[in-house]
């Protein structure tokens, strides 16, 4: 494969060796199902799987944690299992269509808090939206269409003041920044293993053990179950419950060495080469490019837009120069249609770029404008 400047990690990561190694060894060398049998390679694997999860609570200091298929696959299940017909959902302008479709689905009443010109949350306006019927506050953490970093330690206290429960998307927060869930004191939190230097096809919600206590597992199958007969099936307590079926056993391996990977260099030390490199590329792009989405505190994430040239074009041009980059409407069209635009161009850091790549960036740019505009 040719040398790529990667600037795509709002949408997924590229994965260190650790955890390749780690999926290629399982499925070569280790390979056994989970929590079903009693040889060898089925009680290692296991034993792998719940360290996972315990690893994973312990990086969130959460409550507890169920393994999904993702962020998406983790919001569709508080949205089965906790949201009924009619139920008042309260999101933002800038949530990502995970943060939207699924309350749609259910026929919830949706309401929406509108962003300014900066692309942050006008916090009158949520405290105006909100009401004592309102069942849940679904929130991303970080934008991924902005990188708007929202404050939703105040969020949250407003939704239980309230009396509703509070959902925080951090597929973008995760990966970036540390997260102490004890102290958020949020009711569900979710995030996708391949966006922090795991597999594909796992993700994670954590939630307060009462509420899932209270809620009905949203698939049946196997291993979610304590007892079935024909008249009745009784289910295993959480998290179990909401794992129907043979898990992504590779994956939850996998993502709980990308948390180790994560871990060992330290979130702290991710969020501040990650906000170097915002600043250095946001100086860098101020007076070539629109930026869509200048909020006061910001992800690793910059989205733009160069008047007179399609945004297609440009991810094109610089696919040509070996630069990775996102665009269209970011799955987020109603963040698109609050700025007026149908899509942009979105370049988002990893700890792992440089300033040389953001300069090779800026420089290609020039060459894309002054030969497409």
């Amino acid at each position: 494969m040719r040398s790529m400047i990667y600037f795509d990690s709002a949408a997924t990561t590229q994965k260190p060796k650790i955890v390749i190694d780690e999926i290629t060894r399982f499925y070569s060398e280790e390979y056994g199902t989970v929590h079903r049998a009693v040889y060898d390679s089925c009680l290692k694997a296991t034993e792998k799987y719940e360290a996972a999860r315990r690893r994973i609570k312990s990086f969130l200091n959460a409550d507890e944690v169920i393994f999904t298929k993702g962020t998406t696959d983790a919001i569709n299940l508080v949205a089965s299992s906790f949201i009924s017909e009619g139920d008042e959902v309260l999101i933002s302008e800038m949530e990502h269509h995970s943060n939207i479709v699924p309350w749609q689905l259910r026929k919830a009443k949706l309401l929406v808090v509108p962003i300014d010109d900066k692309g942050e949350i006008i916090l009158s306006e949520f405290k105006k939206k909100i009401t004592k019927n309102t069942k849940l506050v679904s929130i991303a953490h970080i934008a991924n269409a902005t990188g708007t970093q929202n404050p939703i330690e105040e969020i949250i206290a407003i939704a239980h003041a309230n009396g509703a429960k509070a959902l925080i998307d951090g597929a973008q927060s995760a990966p970036h920044i540390p997260v102490d869930l004890q102290k958020l004191d949020c009711d569900f939190f979710a995030f996708s293993g391949h966006k922090i230097y795991g597999p594909t096809g796992i993700g994670v919600l954590s939630a307060k053990k009462e509420l899932l206590e209270q809620m009905p597992p949203y698939q049946g199958g196997g291993d979610m179950v304590d007892k079935v007969t024909f008249e009745k099936t009784t289910f295993q307590p959480s998290p179990l419950k909401f794992e129907a079926g043979t898990p992504h056993i590779a994956g939850v391996i996998g993502l709980g060495v990308a948390i180790k990977y994560v871990q060992e260099i330290g979130l702290e030390t991710i969020a501040a080469k990650e906000q170097e490199l915002l600043h250095y590329a946001t100086q860098k792009l101020t007076d070539l490019v629109t930026i869509i989405g200048t909020a006061q505190k910001k992800g690793a994430i910059i989205t733009f837009i160069i008047p007179g040239i399609h945004p297609l074009d440009i991810g094109s041009f610089l696919n040509l120069k070996g630069i990775a980059v996102r665009t269209g409407h970011l799955c987020a069209q109603p963040t698109m249609a609050r700025f007026g635009i149908t899509g942009a161009v979105r370049i988002s850091f990893s700890f792992t770029n440089t300033f040389a790549e953001i300069d090779i960036l800026v420089a290609s740019l020039q060459e894309a404008i002054s030969l497409l505009r």
